[in-house]
């Protein structure tokens, strides 16, 4: 019975959890990571993109990135089919681009390209935690 009450709950976690806490576009996320001091997920994509689609679907919607991502990221997305803004020197040539930005829209690293899974995007978000913290330290230091 307790086998059926738990995983009862770990299903309705799951396809209740709360969505991406998504800014409405560049610009005003760039403005919320720097009131925040926060980095950014940025992700250029379609909504024809089958890659696009299958990141927003599984990825996207695990409940441990959504939670990471809340906490600790400004996250933005830029559909082109719908022409939303897409800074020139974020534009590649293929969707899905998943982008790590400092708080003044600059990269930390160069994008993903691609639908990513859950365990490695998390790493990933790791990975740019980390490193977003030293840089801030290392500026920090030098003023």
């Amino acid at each position: 019975m307790h086998k059926i009450v738990l995983t009862f709950l770990m299903l309705a976690s799951t396809l209740f959890a709360s969505p991406i806490n998504w800014e409405k576009d560049y610009k005003s996320g760039v403005a919320e990571a720097t009131k925040q001091t926060k980095p950014i997920l940025f992700i250029s994509s379609r909504h024809t993109c089958k890659y696009c689609v299958l990141l927003e679907k599984t990825t996207l919607s695990d409940p441990k990135i959504v939670n990471e991502l809340n906490r600790n990221f400004i996250s933005v997305v830029a559909y082109s089919d719908d022409g939303d803004y897409l800074p020139k020197k974020l534009w590649r040539p293929g969707t899905p681009a998943i982008w790590f930005l400092d708080e003044k829209g600059e990269p930390i690293f160069q994008p993903i390209m691609g639908a990513l899974d859950a365990v490695n995007f998390y790493r990933a978000l790791t990975l740019v935690k980390k490193e977003y913290i030293k840089r801030l330290k290392i500026e920090a230091r030098s003023e």
